[in-house]
């Protein structure tokens, strides 16, 4: 499925299928706010609430099955687009036995690596080069061909050693690599002054020899048509394709954070719109969608939600007692409980 390319012809079933991504991501981690806030999750949750178009446009714009997609902390419509079953997320969240990760990590750190996506690295633009090398890799193999490498990071993460590294790797290599920059204009507190003293991030692109674009990432529209192209350029032999989208995420860094240091200038600006809603109008105003199939996709995803998360809290939790692995070179018996 590829999307339009320029700004006049539409494919329907792609921002459908977009749109569908995004909703389920929201409606997903709507509910994961609520399990953490009651208790039920340990750890962090963190939400891609406000950035669920470019995350989705860029899942849907790659093949499954030949491309590599590593997602980072607000990818959950990513995930979705790519085709992650809702069943992982829950079971991660909820340390399922069950999982991609058998219960040993929580929250965001769970990839497929057989399926093309790897497991997530919380230092800010490891993803970088991790795809850079799997693209390599392929074409050290000779299976390069048609494949394109993307991952999503946030505008912190530009200004660290492993996104020079791997962007300049990909650069010089001409890889197929997409990167999509969410600039949601604060590195969890720190805004964009603090962080960079170019006017946009985008211009960056020019210094590393890559192609270059500037998305408005609350609109559905622009974001399927600006990461389609960057996709399709990459895939054709253009080499690295840098989209920096401008927007604003609608929650803290985490759910630990109230995001009070965005001024609320910033935060009822345009960039503090919420895509959901803007794509919402967009599909019912471009007769792509009717709002009672968009309430029926609303009362289907609420239903598949509250099944993956019912599964996910049946199953069990990991023993450490019968653990099979440790991180020792040298194997020690597990010390057992001192009570029963």
């Amino acid at each position: 499925m590829k999307p339009y390319s320029d700004g006049t012809v539409m494919n329907r079933d792609f921002l459908r299928s977009a749109f569908r991504s995004m909703l389920l991501a929201r409606i997903l981690e709507n509910k994961l706010s609520s399990l953490y806030k009651a208790g039920k999750i340990v750890g962090g949750v963190y939400l891609g609430r406000g950035q669920e178009a470019v995350s989705a446009c860029l899942g849907t714009s790659l093949i499954q099955g030949t491309d590599f997609f590593a997602p980072l902390i607000r990818d959950q419509a990513g995930r979705t687009a790519f085709g992650e079953p809702l069943i992982d997320c829950t079971r991660t969240y909820l340390g399922s036995v069950e999982g991609p990760m058998r219960g040993r990590d929580g929250n965001i750190h769970r990839g497929r690596p057989s399926m093309g996506m790897p497991a997530m690295i919380s230092h800010l633009g490891a993803q970088v080069p991790v795809v850079a090398g799997m693209l390599f890799a392929k074409r050290l193999q000779g299976t390069l061909a048609g494949r394109v490498g993307a991952t999503c990071i946030g505008d912190g993460a530009t200004s660290t050693g492993a996104f020079h590294e791997g962007l300049n790797l990909a650069a010089i290599e001409g890889l197929p690599l997409v990167i999509v920059i969410g600039n949601n204009q604060f590195a969890y507190s720190t805004p964009n002054h603090r962080q960079f003293a170019c006017k946009d991030l985008v211009e960056k692109a020019k210094g590393y020899g890559v192609g270059g674009f500037s998305v408005d990432g609350t609109d559905l529209l622009a974001c399927a048509s600006v990461i389609g192209e960057a996709v399709k350029r990459a895939r054709e032999g253009g080499g690295p394709q840098m989209v920096v989208a401008r927007l604003l995420r609608l929650s803290g860094h985490g759910e630990h954070d109230d995001g009070s240091y965005v001024p609320s200038e910033i935060r009822n600006g345009h960039y503090g719109r919420d895509c959901i809603e803007v794509a919402m109008r967009q599909l019912v105003e471009n007769q792509l969608a009717t709002v009672d199939e968009i309430f029926a996709w609303q009362d289907e995803f609420g239903d598949d939600v509250q099944r993956a998360v019912a599964q996910a809290q049946q199953e069990a939790v990991p023993d450490p007692y019968q653990e099979d692995w440790t991180a020792l070179a040298t194997r020690f018996p597990i010390p057992q409980p001192i009570f029963p």
